[in-house]
């Protein structure tokens, strides 16, 4: 035998890695937490019964639809929406998708701390609430702490997204739930008519469709957790356990804390500018129990952030991952740091994060610019959802034979009703809400218009025609 193969023979077995697996409850709490959401409660507690409606319509054409097709997606092929949308129609679309998918979470923090900015202020002084300076620095605060927490790796990620979504959203919700039940057992007459009469909202024109639409973008972003899905130890079988799970969680996290609101704050009292807190304390006032509410506060502010880090370790994953294997961004884009996160994208998406927040403390007026812009990332995100099921009929089409661990039922007629839905979504966001005020609307459609086409189109065109081959790293990086 020779010294080599008596040194193999000798040397003790080398150790064999240990793979940290995501299980698929705590995906389905990561999902549940990057899409639901107390803050609407108040808003939509002000049509009483009639909110049940107003949730499960698009939950219907949009939620569910989202669901079932992104876990089909996510059984049979790695990767997310790239790989989904590439695969179905080309790898170029499949770049507009997962860009669209990233390019809207621009706006999305500021808009997200903003309210934790709030929150906080009812906790501290209810005075800073109104304060653009303290909005500024909280905003800035939290998503340079948010970045430095994802930096460390998808393991930390999920188990702090997963406990704000406990402790900040399901306890509040299910507390709002009892009290209001407590509040009808006593005798107590409920705020909002309960009767079959009241099931259905008024309906005022363009505007009742415009309240339906823009409840449904609310559900947005149950597949954006799906490149995660070789995580999980049985992808085929887990993902499509975790996406029912979140579905169902969100559809009772937007309903019943809105109803019990409804049960105990009477609509014209309740302000929809104080937001949740505001409810909360209207509630605790019915029980004599004030002293809560900054307790509910912070409770708030750890659902809150732990959305804010499902959201980072998401889209820019997922644009991470063609970066790299295809050279479409540039090689500073792309490097890891090492814990294998894309470090430098959350830095430079934090820059533009930090020159917004700053916008709060020197725009006297900003919320109605600020309001414009986060219509175009809505729309920004809505053309991925129309590559998404457009991909997927065509999967189903030309690769009838491929793997999959779920196949979702009546595919075609999904991915119609959810293209339908998210087109008319689109369309309708180019109507001018109320909080255009009596702008011209000419003004507004070429704002909302040349925004959504240079963010979502003109941006990844440029990088696609200026990539160059030494942008092509050729490291195969997954999910």
């Amino acid at each position: 035998m020779s010294a080599e193969a008596e040194d193999q023979a000798t040397s003790p077995p080398k150790p064999v890695p240990v793979v940290k697996y995501l299980s698929w409850v705590a995906l389905a709490l990561m999902t549940t937490s990057s899409v639901a959401s107390l803050r609407p409660s108040p808003t939509m507690a002000v049509y009483g019964l009639a909110s049940i409606f107003l949730y499960l319509v698009p939950a219907i054409v949009f939620l569910l639809p989202t669901a079932l097709v992104s876990a089909e997606l996510a059984s049979g092929w790695n990767g997310g929406v790239y790989n989904w949308v590439s695969q179905g129609l080309s790898k170029p679309m499949g770049f507009l998708a997962v860009w669209c998918q990233f390019a809207m979470t621009i706006f999305y923090y500021p808009s997200l701390l903003g309210f934790v900015a709030s929150t906080l202020a009812y906790v501290i002084n209810p005075d800073l609430a109104s304060s653009g300076l303290w909005t500024a620095i909280v905003i800035m605060v939290c998503y340079w702490a948010g970045v430095w927490v994802s930096s460390r790796g998808t393991s930390g990620v999920a188990g702090l997204a997963s406990g704000g979504l406990i402790i900040g959203t399901l306890v509040p919700g299910a507390l709002l739930v009892i009290l209001g039940i407590a509040f009808l057992g006593q005798g107590n007459e409920s705020a909002a008519p309960m009767t079959a009469s009241n099931l259905l909202p008024a309906w005022a024109g363009l505007s009742s469709l415009v309240l339906i639409v823009n409840n449904f973008l609310s559900y947005s972003g149950m597949e954006m957790n799906a490149v995660h899905v070789s995580s999980l130890r049985k992808p085929g079988r887990e993902f499509p356990r975790a996406m029912f799970l979140s579905m169902g969680l969100v559809l009772l996290i937007f309903i019943l804390p809105a109803l019990a609101i409804s049960w105990i704050v009477p609509a014209e009292e309740l302000s929809l500018t104080a937001g949740v807190m505001q409810a909360f304390d209207a509630v605790f006032a019915a029980f004599d129990s004030q002293w809560l509410t900054p307790i509910l506060g912070v409770m708030l502010v750890a659902a809150s952030l732990g959305g804010m880090l499902t959201w980072l370790a998401g889209p820019s994953r997922g644009l991470l991952l063609i970066s790299r294997t295809e050279g479409y961004l540039p090689p500073f884009l792309q490097r890891l740091n090492k814990h294998g996160v894309q470090q430098n994208i959350l830095v430079v998406q934090g820059l533009v994060t930090t020159v917004i927040a700053l916008a709060y403390a020197f725009i006297p007026d900003v919320s109605s610019v600020y309001w414009i812009f986060s219509v175009i990332t809505t729309q920004v995100y809505l053309i991925m959802y129309l590559l998404m099921f457009v991909a997927a009929v065509r999967l189903r089409r030309n690769q009838p034979d491929h793997p999959r661990g779920y196949k979702a039922p009546m595919l075609t007629a999904l991915c119609g009703v959810g293209f339908a839905a998210s087109l008319a979504a689109l369309l309708i966001g180019f109507v001018p809400s109320s909080q255009f005020g009596g702008g011209n609307v000419g003004v507004y459609l070429a704002i909302v218009a040349g925004g959504a086409l240079g963010l979502g189109l003109l941006v990844p065109y440029l990088f696609y025609r200026l990539r160059k081959p030494s942008w092509k790293t050729e490291t195969e990086v997954t999910a």
